[in-house]
């Protein structure tokens, strides 16, 4: 339990860090990001690559409605999609991935093996 907590603090932080630089540096975010909801089976997702095919609204909102999208106003994930939020479907930062990555990758007939994402340490 005390591990999930520091995993999840330093999660949050980092992803302070990146919107605090996105809103003082004027960019858009890392070029390359590690994702993790509890510090197993990362996943690496290159930003940038994805942001050079897509608008940030396809994967970010700012209000609770998918596609409201408002520069410098975001929030962690798990702010709201948490073991709090009524909604079972979405009350994981791991489940609204996995349903907006897979469904992406299927539309655009890439890659939904595991192992694209959660690549195994060497």
């Amino acid at each position: 339990m005390k591990k999930m907590i520091i995993c999840t603090a330093a999660f949050a932080f980092a992803f302070t860090c990146a919107v605090a630089g996105v809103s003082v540096a004027g960019n858009h975010g890392p070029a390359e990001m590690t994702l993790s909801d509890t510090g197993k089976k990362p996943a690496h997702f290159p930003h940038k690559a994805h942001q050079d095919r897509s608008k940030c609204s396809e994967c970010h909102h700012t209000d609770g409605t998918p596609g409201s999208y408002v520069a410098g106003k975001e929030a962690a994930c798990k702010t709201c999609h948490n073991k709090d939020m009524g909604n079972k479907k979405l009350n994981s930062f791991k489940k609204v991935s996995h349903k907006k990555c897979k469904g992406c990758h299927k539309a655009h007939k890439a890659s939904t093996k595991c192992s694209t994402c959660h690549p195994k340490k060497k």
